[in-house]
C-alpha cells in the first residue's frame, strides 16, 4: 500500500477509536528501570515500604512520563512482524499537542491504551497522524494519561 491508499483509509476513520491494546501489567522492576534511566528515583515511585506508609495511594505509582513512554509499544508501532502501515519505510514520533495525567497508575495494576484517530493529512511527502492516546487503568474510572500524539509516516 502507498501513502494515498493509507491516507484514504485513515481519513474514513477520523473521530473513531482505531486501536485498543492488550492489557499490560506495571511492575516495580519496570518503574525502577525507568527511574534509573531518567534519574527520577523519588520514593513515591521506587520505595514500596515508604509509599505504603506515607503515600495516599498506599503503594508506589508509575511515573507519568513512564506511562506516556509506553505509547509506541501499546500502539503496536514497534512490532516489525505486524506493520501498522504496510509499505511504510519509517515512522517518526513528531511530538505532542496536549498531555495530562489525571490519575495515578499503582504498581501492580494493569493498563491498556485506547487510540482515537483525530486527524490524518498528507504533509511534506509523509502522512501526519494525530491520535488521542488514553491509558485505562483496570478498575479505575479516570484515565491515567491523555495525550495528543503526532506521528509522521514515510513511504
Amino acid at each position: 500500500m502507498g501513502l494515498e491508499d493509507v491516507l484514504a483509509n485513515l481519513q474514513s476513520k477520523v473521530g473513531t477509536e482505531i486501536h485498543v491494546s492488550d492489557w499490560a501489567e506495571i511492575t516495580q522492576d519496570m518503574v525502577n528501570a525507568f527511574g534509573n534511566a531518567t534519574g527520577d528515583m523519588q520514593w513515591i515511585h521506587t520505595d514500596p515500604e515508604r509509599a505504603a506508609a506515607e503515600s495516599p495511594y498506599k503503594t508506589t505509582i508509575a511515573h507519568g512520563y513512564f506511562t506516556l513512554s509506553l505509547y509506541p509499544n501499546l500502539r503496536g508501532l514497534v512490532d516489525e512482524s505486524k506493520p501498522l502501515f504496510p509499505g511504510a519505510k519509517n515512522i517518526i514520533n513528531y511530538g505532542l499537542n496536549k498531555l495530562r495525567f489525571p490519575a495515578a497508575v499503582p504498581v501492580g495494576s494493569r493498563i491498556r491504551a485506547h487510540i482515537e484517530l483525530l486527524s490524518a493529512e498528507e504533509v511534506k511527502n509523509s502522512l501526519e497522524l494525530v491520535e488521542k492516546y488514553s491509558i485505562e487503568v483496570e478498575g479505575q474510572d479516570r484515565p491515567a494519561c491523555i495525550a495528543e500524539a503526532i506521528m509522521r509516516v514515510y513511504f
